[in-house]
């Protein structure tokens, strides 16, 4: 039993998931401390206040603590969109960036994907048949 728990921990690809995880953890408080720290404050410069918590707020009968918020999803569904415009345009874009520049200097051409010519065969035919019905 040992054994099999020492072979499948020496697998590569649960030590590549294992740093993947730690990798992701350490990007999640970059990004979060860029969401927290730069975009929020402009946001709340913008708009007053830094979350829509006490947007369409109301409370149901007399109890204090029976308040529904939509704004707190509000805010919640705006930070998610904050932290993916923030990993796509300071991650993703010049990561592409530069690929693109590495793959140009490479000599590196991606290769265009090969249609099966029966599934060329079947869309000239359907192109010919919607022709036809006009």
């Amino acid at each position: 039993m040992i054994q099999g728990f020492k072979a499948f921990i020496m697998k590569g690809n649960v030590v590549d998931l294992a740093v993947a995880v730690v990798i992701a953890s350490a990007f999640g408080t970059v990004v979060t401390a860029l969401v927290d720290r730069v975009i929020m404050p402009l946001i709340a410069g913008i708009f007053g206040a830094p979350n829509f918590d006490k947007v369409l707020a109301f409370q149901i009968g007399s109890e204090p603590e029976n308040i529904v918020s939509f704004g707190a999803v509000l805010t919640t569904v705006v930070n998610f969109l904050l932290v993916a415009a923030a990993i796509y345009f300071v991650i993703v874009v010049p990561m592409n960036k530069m690929v693109e520049r590495r793959n140009a200097r490479l000599g590196i051409v991606e290769e265009e994907e090969v249609v099966d010519p029966q599934i060329a065969l079947l869309t000239e035919i359907r192109d010919e048949l919607r022709a036809r019905q006009r």
